[in-house]
C-alpha cells in the first residue's frame, strides 16, 4: 500500500472515530501516531485498518436518476394527443 493511500483511510475513518468501540478507538489511536511519525504501516496494522474502514464506511451505489431528466419520446408525444 501507498503512503497515498494509506493517508486515505486516516481522512475517511477520522469522521467515524466517535463510532469505536475502546479496542478498536485504541488500536486506531496508535496507528494514527505511527502515521503522523510519517511510518509506513506493516502489513498486520495496514489489514486492521482496512478492515475498520470495511466496517465503518459504507460505500452506497450512486442511483442513476438520468431517466428523470430525458425528453419523453415523440411516440408517446403523439399517443397523448
Amino acid at each position: 500500500m501507498s503512503l497515498r493511500e494509506q493517508k486515505r483511510y486516516f481522512e475517511i475513518l477520522k469522521k467515524y472515530e466517535r463510532k469505536f468501540n475502546s479496542n478498536e478507538l485504541e488500536d486506531y489511536k496508535m496507528l494514527v501516531k505511527r502515521d503522523k511519525d510519517d511510518e509506513d504501516l506493516d502489513k498486520l496494522s495496514m489489514q486492521r485498518l482496512i478492515e475498520l474502514h470495511e466496517k465503518y464506511h459504507v460505500n452506497r451505489e450512486k442511483k442513476n436518476l438520468d431517466f428523470l431528466f430525458k425528453k419523453p419520446s415523440e411516440e408517446e408525444n403523439n399517443s397523448n394527443q
